[in-house]
């Protein structure tokens, strides 16, 4: 029995500071909800400025060390220090595959190789007829074949094949026996968010406490963040660097393996191969534990850590895990199943906080979703014919036929994407079942071949042979491993295939396929298969069955009944412990204002048929050339979508607009490079800093064009005068022909449909027969509330999150500007709700409606002037 949870803390003194009323507000209600019991959740809606992460850290810590100190007081004493017996039960045998052997089963294995010869030894040297050349199926092709595979049972089987060691755990020195694994600690937190920015805030926010130097902290970044081998590094892509960091320990395992009769060359090649950053394991220890000493740190101080030591920082994180009372990650580490099983995160017993939650549901979706593309079936397939042609007579029966129904697969696959005999443009949605159907491979089992693929390796088997003979055929002697961009995409296409058969697997209802067919006139855009996940509450339930309790977090959260609907539907909504509060800004440090007319008196209206008009997007030009002259320091400007920006921004440059706008401030745009974001929101910020101490040339700071759902609009601070106004203009509903949009929200009318009615289905299968796809608006006319609701809220979750970038702390102050006149229409008016019921309620508040040009410029220089004065 877990000893009895801890009564709720009246008073947290880890707060680096005297708590507002709100943040102890927030705090005692999260450590009442930890408190409540196994199976928790929460929903904590604090808008950015709050002090929320901070209250998180005082909150969740304190409840964390209550309630070991609890446990310690009831648990009964174990002879000798060890576990509670069958306390390793639970243990899962991913934990066991990614945990390093004892020297002495490695020895054991070694020899059993020696007296039992697999596939790979037995053909070596075989020179059947069928091969390459005179090359035959020698020793230099021997390492492209994979061990001998038995499957005459339900489960196939490797034979020969033993657990695989971690792979930084397996980088010991020649002699250097392995560390025993340390002792799981439980229960403990883990902290994820979006992006690595935002977990180094968090780590930021956590250094200002006393818990940084009494809990464990271990943080876990990508090895993109956290790669320091240059060689690697400098191949610039995630999936080409998770390769080559992967690629470099199978070459140090196989180089073992061709030398093993050979002890003096075998030491020689496992010192000369794989990576110099995993080779020495006294440098992983000394590595852990200077980071344990330095307390808190986020992933640049690990990266600068492992560079001075000169051992890998992504594996030593990851060795800490086990030990570390807190993990701070990233969103895709924890909420993938597959990432956390790799990782070794055991979620039993602890508490899970995810952070920035607000679009939870499809953040989980997105991870599961699967494309594949016509060029990349057709490199699978040629790829796959000739490492058949090659080893057809030296494979073993097992692998031949593994190897051919991925054969037939992909051609199966690649013969739908091209077969369009009318030559137009299709597209067309169905169900896992009625794809399998179509193709008549519903006869295959995927499960017991995925399961092949995972445990023969033969993706990097086939692709590594089709780099040779790329190579070779290109007049190159030697396989050059630095040849980063052939390996990198023969692998990705593999790994592209592997993901898509892996989304057949799914259940018929989660998702669905869409097939875009090749068009045979003019420039077409590439065929591809996709899977579509739209069952978030599936990926969620994984996470809350083994966690003791889940927290969402967020500056937005509403509305919760679709936060509900979406991941738990069957929790009755008694049962989800919610709380939000107001912001800490005073009323009068924000000027919320729907705009609904120009200067000249033309109404507003940003709808698609409307926006793009000469006389709307000059009228527009009017009011901001009206606006710099009224608002000192940063503008923030917000555009639907990249093109409708380039679009008016292209006809404010022929009218002279653009002229006009910079006789008062300079003007930026938001790059669609991602990579160069920091760099313009650099020269953005030093713009307005420079502008702000000299007051001499007229102008007055600067302008930033920017696009909702872009880098910018979300993780941004624009505090102080970096976001004096906020301009948002339209309303940014996304584009109806949206395939992928279309099938959430025909799968959230069926959910929804379902609930309201209490029918276990039928309602909502209207859409389950039919594969051709409908007009996106007509689907939008038959929904009747769940998925024009969520449609809504798409739109309004992202108003909410860009505007929300300008208001960070207390003694902020800034202007909204909401710029359509769909903004000032009441619920009364219309069948539904308006746009702005669905603002923040701090927000919307103090919303204003200007009638006129002249109302909003009044109240924006009344407002500017009380807060400079105040100020």
């Amino acid at each position: 029995m877990p000893p009895p949870p801890p009564p709720p803390r009246k008073e947290f003194p880890a707060f680096p500071f005297a708590p507002y009323p709100i943040q102890s507000e927030f705090m005692s209600f999260l450590y009442g909800a930890l408190s409540s019991g196994p199976g928790a959740l929460a929903l904590l809606e604090s808008p950015t400025g709050t002090g929320k992460t901070l209250s998180i850290i005082c909150s969740a810590l304190q409840w964390l060390l209550d309630r070991r100190a609890a446990a310690a007081a009831t648990a009964p004493a174990h002879p000798g220090g060890g576990a509670a017996p069958g306390e390793d039960d639970d243990e899962p045998d991913w934990m066991r595959d990614f945990t390093p052997l004892p020297p002495e089963k490695e020895v054991t294995k070694k020899k059993k190789k020696k007296t039992k010869p697999p596939a790979m030894r037995k053909t070596a040297g075989s020179g059947k007829p069928g091969g390459y050349g005179e090359q035959g199926a020698g020793d230099d092709d021997g390492e492209f074949l994979p061990e001998e595979f038995e499957s005459d049972g339900e489960d196939g089987a490797m034979r020969g094949v033993g657990k695989r060691a971690h792979c930084g755990s397996s980088s010991s020195s020649e002699g250097e026996s392995d560390e025993e694994e340390e002792e799981e600690v439980t229960p403990k937190v883990y902290f994820t968010s979006r992006t690595h920015s935002q977990l180094s805030q968090f780590i930021g926010e956590l250094k200002r406490t006393e818990f940084a130097g009494r809990i464990r902290t271990v943080s876990l970044g990508s090895r993109k963040n956290l790669c320091i081998n240059k060689d690697v590094l400098k191949l610039g892509s995630a999936n080409r660097i998770n390769e080559r960091c992967l690629e470099l320990q199978k070459n140090k395992k196989s180089s073992k393996t061709k030398v093993e009769d050979d002890k003096r060359k075998a030491r020689q090649a496992k010192n000369s191969c794989g990576c110099p950053m995993l080779r020495n394991r006294s440098l992983q220890k000394e590595f852990r534990s200077k980071v344990s000493d330095q307390g808190a740190l986020d992933i640049e101080d690990l990266a600068r850590i492992g560079r001075k030591i000169g051992t890998c920082p992504y594996y030593g994180s990851r060795d800490m895990v086990r030990s570390a009372d807190l993990v701070v990650l990233p969103y895709q580490s924890l909420l993938l199943k597959s990432a956390r099983e790799s990782l070794g995160l055991n979620l039993k017993n602890s508490v899970v906080i995810i952070d920035e939650a607000h679009n939870l549901a499809d953040s989980l979706t997105n991870m599961y979703n699967s494309k594949i593309t016509s060029s990349q079936l057709k490199a699978v397939l040629s790829h796959l014919d000739t490492y058949l042609n090659r080893f057809h007579d030296v494979l073993g029966a097992g692998n031949r036929r593994y190897i051919q129904t991925l054969t037939v697969l992909t051609r199966s696959f690649l013969r739908v994407l091209i077969n369009n005999q009318d030559g137009a443009s299709t597209m067309s949605s169905m169900t896992i079942n009625q794809f399998l159907f179509s193709l008549d491979i519903d006869n295959i089992n995927i499960v017991k071949l995925c399961q092949y693929v995972k445990e023969s390796n033969i993706i990097h088997k086939v692709s590594g042979y089709a780099n040779k003979t790329t190579s070779i055929q290109d007049g190159v002697n030697q396989f050059d491993l630095q040849q980063e961009h052939d390996e990198g995409s023969s692998i990705a296409c593999f790994q592209a295939l592997v993901d898509f058969l892996r989304s057949l697997m799914n259940s018929n209802d989660d998702g669905r396929i869409i097939v875009a067919k090749q068009k045979l006139s003019g420039q077409p855009e590439e065929a591809y298969l996709k899977f579509v996940m739209l069952c978030a509450e599936k990926i969620f339930s994984e996470v809350t069955q083994d966690a003791y309790a889940v927290i969402l977090a967020g500056g937005t959260l509403q509305p919760i009944e679709e936060t509900r609907l979406r991941l738990c539907p069957s929790l009755p909504p008694a049962d989800i412990k919610f709380f939000t509060c107001n912001h800490i800004v005073p009323p009068e440090s924000i000027l919320p204002i729907a705009v609904t007319r120009g200067p000249s008196g033309m109404a507003f209206d940003f709808s698609y048929n409307s926006r793009s008009s000469p006389s709307m997007i000059e009228e527009l030009g009017r009011f901001i050339c009206n606006i710099v002259t009224v608002v000192a320091e940063g503008v923030v400007m917000f555009f639907s979508s990249y093109d409708y920006e380039r679009r008016v921004y292209d006809a404010w440059t022929t009218a002279g607009t653009i002229s006009k706008i910079c006789k008062k401030k300079h003007v930026f745009r938001e790059p669609r490079n991602s990579a160069d974001v920091e760099a313009v929101l650099n020269k953005y910020k030093e713009t307005i800093q420079s502008c702000k101490n000299s007051q001499d040339t007229g102008i007055n700071g600067a302008l930033l064009l920017a696009v909702v759902g872009g880098k910018i609009s979300e993780g941004i601070n624009f505090s102080d005068g970096m976001g004096r106004c906020v301009i948002m203009v339209g309303l940014p509903y996304p584009s109806p022909s949206d395939v992928e949009l279309i099938e959430t929200i025909k799968h959230i009318e069926t959910i929804s449909s379902s609930f309201l009615v209490g029918d276990d289905k039928a309602s909502g299968r209207k859409y389950d027969d039919e594969c051709e796809l409908q007009p996106g608006y007509n689907i939008l006319r038959k929904c009747t509330k769940g998925g024009r609701e969520y449609y809504e809220n798409l739109c309004m979750k992202a108003v909410n999150q860009s505007i929300g970038r300008a208001i960070r702390h207390i003694n902020d102050y800034a202007a909204m500007l909401l710029v359509d006149s769909r903004y000032a229409q009441t619920s009364s008016s219309k069948s539904y709700s308006s746009p702005t019921d669905k603002l923040p309620q701090w927000i919307k508040a103090r919303l204003s409606c200007a009638k006129n040009y002249g109302e909003v410029h009044r109240l924006l220089h009344q407002f500017f002037k009380f807060n400079k004065q105040k100020r």
